[in-house]
């Protein structure tokens, strides 16, 4: 049953997504506001699909702050990349060079507002990376990033990047660690299986902590919902 509702929900999202992903340079001529909302409204959509045809559901522990805050959450699957950036209000999240490299979807994102992480972190791209994320702090936008780099299999906890650091100094603002329990029903490969995503939403920790301290909570807090 699990497979053939999976078949059912990648045949409903993807006729509906492969024409709004091509209108997307449309969109994008409005400008990075109306860029926004149609983002919204086609993570919407998957939250939709998924609710309906897979029985997967959101939870939500803890409160997700207004103003600008620079979040950072654990990353177990597609799920919670797409409905983050729904749930906290457009925030400008950091990606990966490669992501910004695919044709139509790559600008698009950086139209949106991406921040883009090159994994070479020579002094050229560490600039570009430091100029997106001080171009968003001066729009009022959050910042999102998943500072363990790539999805993890849940129970695993690996070290953060550098990047996150580098981050947390340059913006000066608290941070919101975002623990993500969604693995057990959204897996990387085969069949997705009904159940509940789970956020759980810390409280903000203050701008200024030295490297390790940050580092330290950061990575408890994220992988907070590792061992349920």
């Amino acid at each position: 049953m699990d497979r053939l509702r999976t078949l059912l929900f990648w045949i409903v999202f993807c006729t509906l997504s492969v024409p709004m992903v091509l209108a997307v340079p449309v969109a994008g001529l409005f400008g990075r506001r109306t860029l926004r909302r149609y983002a919204d409204a086609w993570a919407g959509m998957m939250c939709v699909a998924s609710q309906w045809i897979l029985g997967i559901h959101i939870r939500i522990e803890g409160a997700i702050p207004n103003g600008p805050v620079f979040f950072a959450a654990k990353h177990e699957s597609l799920f919670e990349a797409i409905q983050l950036t729904r749930m906290l209000n457009s925030p400008s999240t950091v990606l990966k060079r490669e992501l910004a490299d695919i044709p139509v979807w790559g600008w698009a994102a950086k139209r949106y507002g991406g921040i883009v992480v090159d994994r070479t972190a020579n002094a050229a791209a560490l600039r570009s990376m430091m100029a997106d994320a001080k171009a968003a702090k001066a729009e009022g936008r959050s910042v999102l990033i998943f500072p363990e780099g790539t999805r993890v299999p849940h129970g695993e906890s690996p070290e953060l990047r550098a990047g996150f650091a580098g981050l947390y100094r340059i913006l000066g603002l608290p941070v919101v660690a975002i623990a993500v329990k969604s693995a057990h029903v959204w897996p990387r490969k085969g069949a997705k299986h009904p159940g509940e995503v789970v956020f759980r939403f810390g409280e903000p920790i203050e701008p200024g902590l030295p490297r390790d301290q940050i580092e330290a909570r950061v990575h408890a807090e994220i992988n907070a919902l590792n061992q349920s």
